[in-house]
């Protein structure tokens, strides 16, 4: 059985494929299926929406490599707890919320949802050392 915060991890990748979706519609809505298509060697900046998704997506895979490193520390050591799993579900809820605050520009939300999520992650690793 996975622990919750497996299953947390498991829906953060979920995640990561909603958001490559939602940013290769975007992305390919604004250059065209002949440059989405093509080696892209010169590739166009995206701008407005495509660019944010794009942005959103690169910042979650940043994020996601270090809520991994924690999920992994917690479970193989044996230290889930509470307080590693309700970190867990305030990263994953983080963001989702991170998606629509940075496509809308939620200025300084976008920063401070960033940060609790970070902050949630952080806190899981501290969990499993202490």
């Amino acid at each position: 059985m996975m622990t919750p915060e497996l299953t947390v991890l498991a829906l953060a990748g979920l995640l990561q494929g909603l958001q490559f979706a939602a940013f290769s519609v975007a992305a390919n809505m604004q250059v065209g299926p002949r440059v989405a298509m093509g080696p892209r060697d010169h590739a166009p900046a995206l701008t407005g929406t495509a660019g944010r998704l794009q942005r959103a997506l690169n910042n979650h895979f940043e994020g996601l490599i270090l809520f991994t490193l924690a999920v992994v520390v917690v479970t193989l050591g044996g230290q889930a707890s509470g307080a590693t799993t309700a970190c867990a579900w305030i990263y994953l809820a983080a963001r989702i919320l991170y998606v629509p605050a940075y496509v809308f520009g939620w200025v300084p939300w976008r920063s401070v949802i960033w940060a609790v999520g970070f902050a949630a992650t952080m806190l899981m690793i501290l969990a499993a050392l202490f």
